[in-house]
C-alpha cells in the first residue's frame, strides 16, 4: 500500500482523481487533514478525512501512525502539519520510505522559523525529519539545493511535476490564439493575499506606467485578509478605477479563461510560488515577470524558457520567436503524460 499524507488543499482533489484513473492496479490510500473544517473532497474508499474535533484528531492520528508503519511508501504532500512532523520524529525508521513533495511554503519555513519561539521549536523537529527523509519530489532543482544547504538533507531527488496545476493541457493553446488587437493592457499582479507577493513594491514601480491604458488585476481571494485590505487600499489609491481586486474564488476553467486574456503577469515573490499560474501563462505565450533570485528562475533558464526579471523595468514583452519557443517547451515538459510517467517511476522504484 502507498500512503499519501497531506493537509487538504485545492491541489489534492484533482490529484486523487488522477491516481484513481491512472494507477488502478496499485493500492493507494489518502490520509487528509481537514484543517479548515470545509472539506472539498468526499470521503471514499481510498480517502480518510481527519476532522478537527478532539476525538476525531486522536482517532485520526492513531490511524495515521498505523498506516505509516505498514505502508510500502509514504508520500508527504507538503510538510506543514506539526503533529505529523512530531510523529515522524518519534518513529524515525519510517523516514527512509518517505517521499516529500515540496510545495514551497513548507521549504521556506526555514526563514519564517526565526519569527517566534513556537516556529523555532517546530523547526527543530522539522530539521530532524528532513535530514532523514529518503526522497524529495519536485521539478525545481533550486529547491533541492536549498534543502541540502539549509537542512543537510541527503535523500534522493526524483524529478516530478507534482500536480495537475503544473500541467498545461492542450486547451491552453487554444486559449492562446489571438483575438485581435486589444487597446487596454491587462496586467496580473501576484496570485494571493500573501505578503510574499510584494504587491506594494510592485504597485510603486508599476505606478510609473499608470499613464498607459491598462487594468491591474490582483487575486486576493485567499491568504491574509488583513493584508488584502491594505493591498486594495493602496491599489485604489494608486490606480483608481484601473485597479481590479479579485476577492472571490473563480472556478478553475473560468480562471484559465481569465489567464488567457492577460497580457503581462508580474509575480514579484521572494520565494518559489505561483508556479501553476506561471506555467499556464507561459504555455499560453504570455509575458511573465519573476525575480531572478528565486529558484524557479534557474528552472526556466535551463529549460530555454524566456521570462523577465521583475526587479528590472516592466513592459518588455515577448517577441514572436520567444513566445513560440516558450509554448513548445512548456507543452513538452509540463504535460500530463510526463506527470503520470514520473509518478509511475516513483511508485514502482
Amino acid at each position: 500500500m502507498i500512503l499519501h499524507v497531506s493537509v487538504l488543499d485545492k491541489f489534492l482533489p484533482p490529484f486523487v482523481d488522477l491516481i484513481e484513473e491512472e494507477f488502478k492496479d496499485e493500492d493507494h490510500l489518502f490520509w487528509l487533514k481537514d484543517s479548515f473544517g470545509i472539506c472539498p473532497l468526499e470521503e471514499r474508499k481510498c480517502v480518510y478525512i481527519c476532522g478537527n474535533r478532539l476525538v476525531d484528531e486522536i482517532c485520526g492520528y492513531i490511524e495515521l501512525l498505523k498506516l505509516m508503519l505498514v505502508a510500502r511508501k509514504v508520500i508527504l504532500h507538503g510538510l506543514f502539519d506539526g503533529k505529523t512532523i512530531l510523529m515522524l520524529s518519534l518513529f524515525p525508521w519510517i523516514l527512509p520510505k518517505c517521499h516529500w513533495v515540496i510545495w514551497g511554503g513548507d521549504l521556506y519555513h526555514y526563514k519564517s522559523a526565526k519569527r517566534s519561539w513556537r516556529y523555532r521549536v517546530k523547526e527543530v523537529f522539522r530539521r530532524f525529519v528532513i535530514r532523514r527523509i529518503g526522497y524529495f519530489l519536485t521539478y525545481i532543482k533550486g529547491d533541492i539545493d536549498l534543502v541540502r544547504k539549509w537542512y543537510g538533507a541527503e535523500g534522493l531527488h526524483q524529478e516530478c511535476l507534482m500536480y495537475l496545476s503544473n500541467v498545461v493541457e492542450s486547451s491552453a493553446f487554444a486559449f492562446s490564439e489571438s483575438k485581435g488587437q486589444k487597446l487596454t493592457l491587462k496586467v496580473l499582479v501576484g496570485n494571493s493575499a500573501d505578503p510574499s507577493n510584494n504587491h506594494l513594491e510592485t504597485f510603486r514601480r508599476l505606478s510609473l506606467y499608470k499613464h498607459l491604458d491598462m487594468k491591474v488585476y490582483t487575486p486576493l481571494s485567499y491568504g491574509d485578509q488583513q493584508y488584502a485590505k491594505e493591498v486594495m487600499r493602496q491599489g485604489y489609491r494608486i490606480f483608481g478605477n484601473s485597479f481590479i481586486p479579485m476577492t472571490e474564488f473563480i472556478p478553475f476553467n473560468q480562471y484559465k479563461e481569465f489567464l488567457a486574456s492577460v497580457d503581462i503577469a508580474i509575480f514579484n515573490h521572494q520565494r518559489q510560488q505561483a508556479m501553476g499560474n506561471t506555467i499556464t501563462l507561459l504555455g499560453m505565450g504570455k509575458t511573465v515577470y519573476i525575480r531572478s533570485d528565486v529558484s524557479q528562475w534557474r528552472l526556466f533558464e535551463e529549460s530555454g524558457v524566456k521570462v523577465f526579471d521583475s526587479c528590472l523595468n516592466f513592459f518588455d514583452v515577448l517577441n514572436a520567436e520567444d513566445k513560440k519557443n516558450n509554448m513548445i517547451v512548456i507543452r513538452d515538459k509540463f504535460s500530463r503524460e510526463n506527470l503520470v510517467k514520473q509518478y509511475k517511476e516513483v511508485f514502482e522504484n
